[in-house]
C-alpha cells in the first residue's frame, strides 16, 4: 500500500511566530523529514545568514525532540502529530482528500451515519454541518426547489430546512412572501 504513495507525503510552509519574520518549510517524503528555514531580518549581523536545512530519516525524526519542538512552535501540535503518524507509517488517506470530495461522499450516507461521522473529528463535524452538504442532501431528496425555497434556505440554512416538516415549511414560505409583499407596498 505504501508504494502507491507519492514521493512527497506532506508539505507545509509558514512564518515563525511573532516577532520573527523567518520562513519555514516542512517536507515529509517517503524516507525523510526535511526542515528548512530562511532568516529574515533587517539587522546587519543576520543579513549574511544563509538558509538552513535539517534532514532526518523517519526514525531519526522520532528521536529528535529539538526538531519536534520547533515544528510544534511554528506549525502547531496538530501538524506535529500528523508528521509523527506519517513517520510511524500510519497514513490517514481521508486527511489527504479535499473537502469537496469528502462532501460528495458524505452526501450519500444515511442520516444516522452522518450524525456518527460528525462526532469523529473537528473536520468532519464542520463538514457534516456545512450548508454545502445539506444543500446537496435537500436537492437529492426534493423534486423541485423553488426560488422561494432557495431564498428561505439561505435565510435559515439548508440543514434547518431539511429538518423542518412540510407544514412548517409551507407556513414559513407564506410568512416570507407576506413580508416581502409588505416591504414592497411600504416602498411605494
Amino acid at each position: 500500500m505504501a508504494s502507491w504513495l507519492p514521493e512527497t507525503l506532506f508539505e507545509i510552509v509558514g512564518q515563525g511566530p511573532a516577532p520573527s519574520k523567518d520562513y519555514y518549510q516542512l517536507l515529509v517524503t517517503r524516507s525523510q523529514v526535511v526542515f528548512r528555514w530562511w532568516k529574515i531580518s533587517l539587522r546587519s549581523e543576520y543579513r549574511s545568514t544563509k538558509p538552513g536545512e535539517a534532514k532526518d530519516s523517519h526514525e531519526e525524526f522520532l528521536e529528535n525532540s529539538h526538531l519536534q519542538v520547533q515544528i510544534a512552535l511554528i506549525f502547531g501540535a496538530r501538524i506535529l502529530d500528523y508528521v509523527f503518524n506519517l513517520c510511524e507509517g500510519k497514513f490517514d488517506f481521508l486527511e489527504r482528500l479535499s473537502d469537496n470530495l469528502l462532501l460528495n461522499i458524505i452526501s450519500y450516507l444515511d442520516l444516522e451515519d452522518i450524525a456518527r461521522l460528525s462526532q469523529t473529528s473537528r473536520r468532519f463535524a464542520q463538514l457534516c454541518t456545512s450548508d454545502k452538504l445539506w444543500e446537496k442532501i435537500v436537492k437529492s431528496t426534493c423534486d423541485i426547489i423553488t426560488p422561494d425555497m432557495r431564498a428561505l434556505a439561505e435565510d435559515v440554512g439548508w440543514r434547518q430546512m431539511f429538518f423542518t416538516n412540510k407544514l412548517q415549511l409551507q407556513r414559513q414560505l407564506r410568512k416570507r412572501k407576506h413580508r416581502q409583499g409588505s416591504q414592497r407596498d411600504s416602498q411605494f
